[in-house]
């Protein structure tokens, strides 16, 4: 297979990670006997500065022209944050408009934790149970991040006011995404809402039952997003399967996920479109760590296992980055923040070891 990769480091720790992913990459590349064309191409807060946006044009280009992209976390340490417009911030300026530019309306975010690694997770072993392997689904381009927002003055008072705006087509697509994974997984769909509250969770419920109807062999249930909160705490295997979320709902149930697991740093994501579709790890770009080798990269080398699944329809080559991901704790190693208290220092990786122990693992197993 020959496949070029738009490579978006982004800022922070995002470079040190993307460079373990790299890493892996290329190992598989040589197992398997693919070619890999990699551009790399700046994006986030830093590109803002040297480049004047932080999704310059010559960006866009370069992932127009792959064929598919990789993005690191972006953002800056908080003065030099506060030092970009606010049109031009990453947030608003680059990851918005990447995600409107290819249409990756389906966010994946695997919730996996194998009981071998309870451990990590603040919970107790008897709430962790058998283990944790949820597939979470988020809408990603539709609902009130996308709506028009307005700040003003009314009556002589200050107001702001953001519009959640969801259409069938946009539910639809989605729902047959997640009910089709579900299908394959054999698994449960959990569909979250806010449904006794909002017109577009109730409209959104509406549609997902709709389409639920085409899929009698999936089995499925509905549940107010407040519940589904407190029940991933109470009892998160209960979701094992895949869950279905809007956009703002599942931005905050993707991340209380990563807490039950114990770091976002142990949460891959891959964002797809029906033309194009990109890989990112779903924590942020934590600058306070940022060149002290120390940042987890297993989001990022997880996320590239998507891109292997997903993008390039590879699925041997994405189960071995997963088995390798899961041999390097397996074996007792650990990174900084899933280290505790009594760990041993000579198992706690580094960055580059981390990377460079996962492919030896790929190598030679």
């Amino acid at each position: 297979m020959i496949k070029t990769i738009a490579i978006l480091e982004g800022d922070g720790i995002g470079p040190e990670i993307v460079r373990e992913a790299v890493k892996v990459l290329h190992a598989i590349e040589s197992k398997y006997s693919h070619q890999f064309n990699l551009k790399y191409a700046p994006f986030g807060a830093q590109a803002y500065f040297t480049e004047g946006s932080p999704f310059p044009e010559k960006t866009r280009d370069i992932c127009d022209e792959a064929d598919t992209i990789i993005k690191g976390p972006v953002g800056l340490a908080i003065e030099k944050m506060n030092a970009i417009p606010q049109q031009f911030r990453p947030e608003i300026g680059a990851i918005l408009p990447l995600r409107k530019r290819y249409d990756t309306f389906a966010n994946f975010r695997p919730v996996r934790l194998p009981k071998p690694l309870a451990s990590f997770s603040p919970l107790r072993d008897e709430v962790i149970g058998e283990g944790i392997d949820i597939l979470m689904i988020r809408e990603l381009v539709g609902g009130i991040y996308f709506g028009n927002k307005t700040e003003g003055i009314s009556t002589g008072m200050n107001y702001a006011m953001d519009e959640c705006t969801y259409t069938e087509e946009q539910i639809r697509r989605v729902a047959v995404v997640a009910f089709e994974e579900a299908r394959s997984k054999k698994a449960l769909l959990t569909n979250i809402h806010k449904a006794n509250i909002l017109a577009t969770s109730r409209f959104w419920e509406e549609v997902v039952e709709d389409v639920a109807r085409a899929y009698p062999d999936v089995p499925y249930r509905s549940m107010l997003v407040d519940n589904a909160a407190f029940q991933l705490v109470k009892n998160p295997s209960q979701f094992n399967g895949v869950v279905l979320l809007e956009n703002m709902q599942g931005d905050i149930l993707t991340d209380q996920a990563g807490g039950i697991l114990g770091s976002l740093g142990l949460m891959p994501s891959a964002c797809m479109g029906p033309v194009k579709s990109y890989v990112e790890a779903a924590h942020g770009s934590a600058p306070d760590i940022a060149g002290k080798n120390i940042a987890n990269p297993y989001s990022m080398i997880g996320s590239l296992a998507f891109l292997f699944e997903k993008c390039l329809h590879l699925p041997q080559e994405s189960n071995e980055i997963w088995n390798a991901l899961f041999s390097v704790f397996a074996r007792g190693y650990t990174t900084t923040e899933l280290a505790s208290a009594g760990s041993d220092t000579k198992k706690v990786l580094s960055t580059s070891d981390f990377g460079d122990l996962v492919v030896d693992i790929i190598r030679n197993g």
